[in-house]
């Protein structure tokens, strides 16, 4: 028999990871030529998530838990799951229900068929905002024109399945600002997507806020590309030459009709030039020499207090 491993982060939800359980359980019920197990990985949660993964742990072998020093975040979980996950092709998911596990039977039928990495693309619907809606739909356009991956709009979520060679790769990867949708995309291997519409979840209140959201795409841009690098020069030329013909039409305009202050034009046009100049590319230059700084320290993207295999 075939083994699949499930990895399922968990932040704050005592309410959900029961519930989450059976339904993957229900529907291996009817894989008769699969083994399965599921790894949730306790991010730090606040609540009596680490209490209710222990008792299930208590009642089902096919459950495993590794319980974080403290809340490192999502990727780090999903990295450490899959670090950890012993089966012959391994599935990441949400713990909050928003990614349905009947689809994990045509996963399993596409990987049988020869692909490596089976992806998701993703579609909202109605009740959700508009808002969240263009967003999302927007970061992932900007982080293929921006960066030297292509993902496909709606492909970013972390509900995937890799065969056991690209989760080989995938563990040797040490990158202090993880990326695992932009790393799945980078390393190859024979891909295909399938759709599915995210579901309303099942319990608690989601901890992805817009600040979280905006740091996220920063993340991905700048982990896959320098291209924002050369957008700062750009830029930094542009404003300059706004500057050049703005302030210098002000100037001439000035002179011939005899009412500049003396050392005021030349002094705001140095002004505006080299700081539309210097504060745009310092300004980017620096988000890259932060990730070289946190990089060289080399330390590990999680620490494990606790884990029951």
């Amino acid at each position: 028999m075939k083994k699949i491993s499930i990895v399922i982060p968990a932040y704050n939800e005592e309410g959900n990871v029961a519930m989450i359980h059976q339904k993957i359980k229900e529907v291996f019920d009817g894989l008769s030529n699969y083994d399965f197990e599921i790894i949730f990985v306790n991010d730090g949660s606040r609540d009596n998530t680490q209490q209710k993964l222990e008792e299930l742990s208590n009642t089902y072998d096919e459950v495993k838990f590794i319980e974080f020093s403290r809340n490192f975040g999502h990727q780090p979980a999903v990295k450490a799951g899959i670090d950890s996950a012993g089966g012959n092709a391994v599935i990441s998911m949400d713990g909050d229900l928003q990614h349905p596990p009947k689809l994990i039977p045509e996963m399993i039928k596409k990987w049988e068929e020869g692909y490596d990495v089976v992806f998701t693309v993703r579609t909202y619907p109605k009740e959700i905002s508009y808002f969240k809606r263009k967003t999302s739909d927007l970061f992932y356009q900007l982080l293929s024109s921006l960066s030297d991956v292509n993902l496909t709009k709606g492909g970013g979520s972390d509900f995937r399945l890799m065969d056991a060679n690209a989760v080989e790769v995938m563990r040797k990867f040490n990158e202090d600002d993880l990326f695992l949708r932009g790393l799945t995309s980078w390393m190859g291997f024979k891909q295909i997507g399938i759709d599915f519409t995210a579901a309303e979840r099942m319990s608690g209140q989601s901890s992805y806020n817009l600040k979280k959201m905006f740091t996220f795409a920063f993340t991905g841009i700048t982990a896959f590309s320098v291209k924002p690098l050369y957008l700062a020069a750009y830029l930094g030329f542009l404003f300059s030459a706004l500057s050049i013909v703005g302030y210098g039409t002000y100037v001439i305009h000035s002179f011939i009709a005899k009412t500049e202050i003396s050392g005021w034009a030349s002094l705001i046009m140095t002004i505006v030039f080299f700081g539309g100049l210097q504060l745009i590319i310092l300004g980017i230059m620096g988000i890259y020499l932060g990730k070289i700084f946190k990089q060289v320290k080399d330390r590990p993207n999680y620490i494990i207090k606790n884990k029951n295999f």
